[in-house]
């Protein structure tokens, strides 16, 4: 089982980016999946999951209206664009996924390897 993301890098504050989880062994549209990001010296915290119920989007209040994720069922693969970024969303991003979303929100048993966004001038 693998979590494969790509994505991410270094943005000025308003940019924009996005960062891709292809998901093997996986199947995302079985699965609560989403994205968790951690800053230094920072809790993990959640950004963006699907439900594995219902396949609802639930936000982060600090990202909602600016990042939007997304999933090709095609693909397996998870996505989450981002806009007007700010230094504060600077932080290692994950995509996570687990049969119930209560477990992915709490410890997730799938992980990506992580993927750097830095947001500064």
């Amino acid at each position: 089982v693998q979590l494969v993301e790509s994505g991410g890098g270094w943005v000025q504050p308003g940019g924009s980016l996005s960062l891709s989880c292809a998901a093997y062994d996986v199947p995302l549209d079985y699965y609560a999946s989403g994205w968790f990001r951690q800053a230094p010296g920072k809790e993990r915290e959640g950004v963006a999951w699907f439900s594995s119920r219902d396949g609802h989007t639930y936000y982060a209040d600090s990202v909602k209206g600016r990042f939007t994720i997304s999933r090709d069922d095609a693909q397996n693969t998870l996505y989450l664009q981002m806009h007007s970024l700010k230094p504060e969303d600077t932080a290692i991003y994950y995509c996570a996924a687990d049969p119930r979303l209560e477990d992915l929100l709490q410890g997730a048993q799938f992980w990506g390897q992580g993927a750097q966004v830095t947001v500064s001038s």
